[in-house]
């Protein structure tokens, strides 16, 4: 750069980008006259016409003419996941790891509505871990490397 800085309130328009806006209700002769391109009748013609993103008329709208999969289930608590290697990556041997860890270290975003490690990968280093849930084989495998599991009762806090 040549010592010139572009500054955003500097900026003007390439020439031709711009288009000027439609004179409307000007006489037949400006082409937008009488009706002001709005056509004869009808709900868009109206003052102040709107319609809802994915308004199609008297069609049946494109969402609820897709198939429906799938359920939510009610009582099904769906914890942010971990897995083995993950805290084996990020922890030093015989760290005590809790879900507030994971959630600084970048693990888990948050910690509702619960934290659960699963077995996916080795480790090789004596954690001593604390989440609300945990896999058989995480369980296992993390005994099996000397550390501990302890499961939190409570939900946690946001």
């Amino acid at each position: 750069m040549s010592g010139t800085t572009t500054h955003p309130g500097n900026l003007t328009p390439a020439p031709g980008s711009r288009r000027r806006g439609r004179y409307v209700g000007r006489g037949r002769s400006s082409g937008h006259g009488k009706t002001s391109g709005r056509g004869i009748k009808g709900q868009m013609s109206r003052t102040g016409a709107k319609r809802r993103p994915g308004f199609v008329g008297g069609d049946i709208p494109m969402f609820m003419r897709l198939p429906k999969r799938g359920f939510f289930a009610p009582g099904k608590v769906h914890y942010r996941l971990v897995n083995l290697w993950q805290l084996d990556n990020a922890f030093e041997s015989g760290a005590e790891i809790t879900p507030q860890a994971m959630m600084e270290k970048g693990l888990v975003s948050t910690l509702n509505p619960g934290v659960k490690v699963l077995g996916e990968g080795d480790i090789a280093k004596a954690l001593k871990v604390s989440a609300h849930a945990f896999s058989k084989s995480a369980e296992e495998k993390i005994k099996a490397a000397g550390g501990t599991c302890t499961i939190l009762g409570a939900k946690p806090e946001s």
